[in-house]
């Protein structure tokens, strides 16, 4: 534990730089959203200001949403229309994505917000709906110590290049796959 400890110091000593992180938390299990909420807990726990957009999902009855409601410091904007598989319209999904991606681009440059959430983000690069491109120059051009989250699988190679770390959430097994109904308080 000795050499450890030594280790560990030396690391945390030579850490010297403080910037805005881009985060990406991607992959086909579980707890992608939950971690970014639980990053904007501690956020808000710390006095920051901060705002999540959603991209996909359209409920506004999850338990994450009722427990931030009346959170000072926080915007929170639901603008999906729900999963791709139920809208079945592929061109008022494009809309609600670039208009999501606007409100997201507006807290993007406000100096102000210290954390954005871009919740179910990585779809819309996915399906096109946004460009790597555009994503990029407004990651890259944001307030200097103004940290980002994106969560959603399938996070293309150029974002997790552009980012500062990912987490990648693997499935092992699920209740749904066994027939269990989406329960209230795990699922939303």
């Amino acid at each position: 534990m000795q050499r450890k400890k030594v280790v560990i110091d030396t690391k945390i000593e030579a850490a010297k730089t403080k910037k805005g992180l881009l985060l990406v938390h991607t992959g086909i299990g579980k707890g992608k959203s939950t971690a970014a909420f639980g990053l904007l807990a501690r956020a808000l726990g710390h006095g920051m200001k901060a705002a999540v957009i959603q991209f996909i999902k359209s409920r506004s009855d999850s338990g994450e949403e009722r427990f931030f409601r009346n959170a000072a410091n926080l915007n929170w904007h639901v603008m999906g229309d729900g999963f791709t598989w139920e809208t079945q319209n592929p061109e008022q999904d494009l809309a609600s994505a670039r208009k999501a991606w606007e409100m997201a681009c507006t807290y993007l440059r406000d100096e102000t917000v210290n954390l954005i959430i871009l919740d179910e983000f990585t779809y819309a690069l996915k399906y096109g709906w946004l460009t790597i491109d555009e994503v990029s120059t407004a990651l890259n051009n944001r307030p200097p110590m103004q940290h980002v989250v994106i969560t959603g699988r399938a996070a293309p190679p150029a974002l997790i290049e552009l980012a500062d770390t990912v987490s990648e959430a693997n499935l092992v097994k699920h209740a749904f796959q066994a027939g269990v109904q989406a329960m209230p308080g795990i699922e939303w």
